[in-house]
């Protein structure tokens, strides 16, 4: 039983990751459809290296994929009906958490969906190129989620707090 959160944690949130890499990889892709000139790609190729970088590695693969993984190692060692039910959720720091996490994923939530109604905006092949981008930033960043789960369960473990109130993890400051 102790591992029904930390999978549907996990799962869930690789779900939600994987759907959003999915549907903009879609968009992304109809953007290769129209015809590109060299602006296009220049700001293709300026904004991969972004989103890959900044989004990808320093945004998730630093701050948020060490820390959802931690949540989910948590899932497994402090077992709760509610965490368990919510998984996804309490992986994502939307609940037992420190008052700034909740914050701060909940404001990440609001300014997310409203990037996702401004580009939605964009003609092709710009929205596809926005798009394409996010898309490899997610991808890393979801690659990095489960390399640092399973670190969370191999011997070494895992040294990153997974940010719940009462319980200094091996980061407290993650």
């Amino acid at each position: 039983m102790r591992w029904i959160g930390p999978v549907w944690g996990l799962l869930g949130v690789t779900a939600l990751l994987g759907w959003a890499i999915y549907r903009l990889g879609l968009i992304g892709l109809e953007g290769l459809a129209v015809a590109w000139d060299p602006l296009h790609w220049a700001v293709f190729a300026l904004w991969l290296a972004v989103t890959a970088v900044g989004k990808g590695h320093f945004a998730l693969r630093r701050g948020w994929s060490p820390r959802i993984a931690a949540r989910v190692r948590h899932l497994h060692d402090h077992p709760a009906v509610i965490r368990t039910l919510l998984a996804p959720l309490f992986c994502l720091g939307f609940f037992h958490a420190p008052r700034k996490r909740i914050i701060i994923s909940t404001v990440m939530v609001i300014v997310m969906i409203g990037l996702v109604i401004a580009v939605q905006g964009l003609v092709q092949p710009w929205r596809g190129i926005v798009d394409l981008g996010v898309a490899v930033g997610l991808a890393w960043g979801l690659v990095s989620l489960w390399q640092f789960t399973l670190q969370a369960w191999s011997p070494a473990g895992l040294d990153h707090s997974p940010e719940v109130p009462g319980e200094e993890g091996p980061a407290a400051t993650g």
